[in-house]
């Protein structure tokens, strides 16, 4: 059946069928979680609290993977790797229900699972779908995780994480804070709005928003952001977004446009500048007066982020396509440079639900050597006496603060510059003050309730 207008009318579909088929999907065949979610919502229209049920269930499975597939296994006869892959799958988006949302009822849950199993796999295998749930469900209490003095294995396995990434966190941060940034990763992202003071007031912005069923709390941690605590909306479909009132982003992200500090009027030069989250913010904080050049290698990213500086009402940004790397002639220089680098992204792990299990430990070195390149072309683009920021969203000391004193180390013109007041308004701890005060910062997934994120600023001597 067709629309008047010949478009294909949209098919309704159960919450749960859609949730199973993203993750089949997933699991089986390569798709990306994100990419495939919005895919589906787009296709399939469904009500609000239908889309964040959606939305729960697959992030939710897909990163505590290993969890469940843990728990899985102690209570089925044949490994779950063997088993149908609409039956694993089905097993797993049920099982996340019963162990992770206490708003579900089991039986809700197990009567779901029967009825897509039935459904995708054939009445013989629904069997073994209830009779594995109502077993879990009856011995949920005494399930045995791997022996916690063998923490790796334990954490890896009860957190979601591949081994190699708890190895790392514990060998840099000790067990901990560990354990916080691995809880901060399985926690469902907090979405922050970022005020957009060209157009208005914090205040009157989330007034505006509150008629709008978006119900916003003033943050603590930043003047500019909103933390969302309900949306009736989607974002396109809210009026102040249309209109350029805000921008997501988060805190540990504002914080950097915040250390590199930009004054009206200057020459501003961004740097793998993606979609233009500091750009914007950047371009916000000069009152959209100055220069700003924005650089990336990607048409779809500046095609998203020159359509982000119209909505918001910013034009003092020249986009530039091109691999910084390759400059050799014309090269730009400006007052203040942000190098925000491609990173590990291992601050950001809960952002997206199956980046844990894409990432291995090969990328970091590989990762290592183009920060390299990338921070030493920056430098040349700095004018004697300005200032660069290197950034990362990621806790890798050797993306970060090893690396930058490395580039500090052979590159006697550049010194690291405290940036402590430049960002007061932040509840750092008193260990966290001292670093930012000698020029470097990791702040660690959660320890604020934000993502992580590294920051460098690194002053050019005027003469040398």
């Amino acid at each position: 059946m067709t629309r008047s207008d010949d478009r294909p009318s949209k098919v309704f579909k159960d919450p749960r069928e859609l949730s199973l088929e993203i993750v089949y999907n997933v699991m089986e065949k390569g798709a990306y979680t994100n990419i495939e979610l919005d895919q589906y919502l787009r296709k399939f229209p469904l009500l609000v609290d239908d889309r964040h049920l959606v939305t729960e269930i697959v992030n939710g499975t897909i990163r505590m993977l290993k969890h469940l597939d843990w728990v899985l296994n102690l209570f089925l006869q044949k490994p779950l790797e063997k088993q149908n892959p609409w039956l694993r799958n089905c097993l797993r988006i049920s099982l996340y229900q019963v162990l992770f949302m206490d708003k579900i009822p089991d039986y809700a849950a197990v009567n779901s699972a029967v009825e897509l199993s039935r459904k995708k796999a054939g009445s013989k295998l629904s069997g073994v779908v209830n009779g594995v749930l109502r077993n879990i469900i009856r011995g949920r209490d005494s399930i045995k995780y791997p022996d916690p003095v063998d923490s790796i294995e334990y954490l890896a396995v009860y957190y979601s994480q591949p081994e190699w990434l708890v190895q790392k966190c514990l060998e840099e941060y000790g067990i901990p804070a560990t354990r916080d940034m691995l809880l901060y990763f399985n926690h469902r992202p907090v979405q922050i709005l970022r005020n957009n003071e060209l157009l208005g007031s914090r205040d009157e912005l989330i007034d505006t928003l509150s008629k709008e069923g978006i119900h916003c709390q003033a943050s603590n941690r930043t003047p500019w952001g909103m933390q969302v605590e309900s949306m009736e909306k989607s974002l396109e479909e809210i009026t102040a977004f249309q209109a350029g009132r805000f921008y997501v982003q988060n805190e540990a992200s504002m914080l950097t446009v915040s250390i590199l500090k930009p004054q009206e009027g200057e020459n501003i030069i961004d740097l793998c500048c993606g979609v233009g989250g500091k750009t914007s913010f950047i371009a916000e904080q000069m009152n959209n007066m100055g220069t700003i050049d924005a650089y990336d290698i990607y048409d779809h990213k500046l095609v998203l982020l020159a359509n982000n500086c119209t909505r918001l009402g910013i034009a003092i940004v020249k986009v530039h396509k091109q691999d910084i790397l390759s400059i050799s002639e014309g090269l730009k220089q400006g007052q203040g440079v942000l190098l925000d680098v491609p990173c590990s992204g291992l601050g950001v792990l809960n952002r997206r639900a199956d980046s844990r299990w894409r990432k291995t430990p090969d990328i970091i070195s590989e990762l290592s050597s183009l920060q390299c390149s990338l921070l030493q072309k920056a430098a040349s683009m700095v004018l004697p006496g300005g200032r660069l920021i290197y950034s990362t969203c990621t806790i890798n000391r050797e993306e970060n603060d090893e690396l930058v004193k490395k580039f500090i180390s052979i590159n006697p013109d550049f010194v690291l510059e405290g940036f402590a007041e430049d960002i007061s308004f932040f509840p750092l701890d008193r260990e966290d003050k001292e670093k930012a005060a000698g020029g470097m910062l990791t702040v660690l997934p959660g320890k604020y309730e934000t993502d992580g994120m590294f920051y460098a600023k690194i002053r050019r001597k005027k003469s040398f």
